[in-house]
């Protein structure tokens, strides 16, 4: 019996912000789709509107799968997983045996074609462009969250935001001067209404 899909279908039930009081929970299968979109809008920005060269569809697959460990693990907390660096190599060690645990459940035929999506090159330009659209949808969620009249994520907001000035990449900056101010838009707003 191939469980492979029947772990990724457990992503819904793996929540974030476990140490914040959200308005709205998030799983990391939501995360997963809007990190994947993300980094879509990201390439494409960085192809299209800069002349970059990145492979879109290879990133957006590095996205798709980037929480799939997470099944095994649960979602640690970022003050935790950062709190030190041999905590945060540990956990990434941990990640990614609980990673290659659930590619083991995949046919060898299909192992084949999928491992280098779920272990992706860490070194690569599309690795750096799923990173930075992992920062933009917390930058997001914080930014929903604010708007809901949360505070609780008013610093987290502050440092995500740092975060990703801090990447210098020039299609997170365009994204935020081009798609950040309508996240603060009501629906109505969005309609023009």
């Amino acid at each position: 019996m191939d469980r492979f899909y029947a772990y990724l279908d457990r992503m819904k039930f793996i929540k974030r912000w476990q140490l914040m009081r959200s308005t709205r929970e998030e799983n990391i299968m939501e995360h997963s789709h809007s990190v994947a979109v993300l980094t879509h809008a990201l390439c494409c920005i960085e192809n299209a509107v800069f002349g970059g060269s990145v492979d879109a569809e290879k990133a957006v697959l590095y996205a798709l799968y980037h929480e799939v460990g997470e099944v095994m693990t649960g979602d640690l907390p970022t003050p935790i997983k950062y709190f030190n660096s041999g905590i945060h190599g540990e956990y990434e060690k941990l990640e990614t045996l609980a990673v290659e645990k659930i590619a083991d459940t995949l046919p060898p035929e299909l192992k084949t074609s999928l491992l280098p999506s779920l272990l992706p090159e860490k070194q690569s330009q599309e690795y750096r462009f799923v990173k930075a659209a992992d920062k933009l949808s917390a930058y997001i969620k914080c930014l929903e969250e604010l708007r809901s009249g949360n505070a609780e994520f008013s610093r987290a907001e502050k440092t995500i935001r740092k975060a990703l000035q801090e990447k210098k990449m020039r299609a997170v900056d365009y994204f935020f001067d081009h798609f950040i101010p309508a996240f603060q838009l009501t629906l109505d707003e969005l309609e023009g209404l």
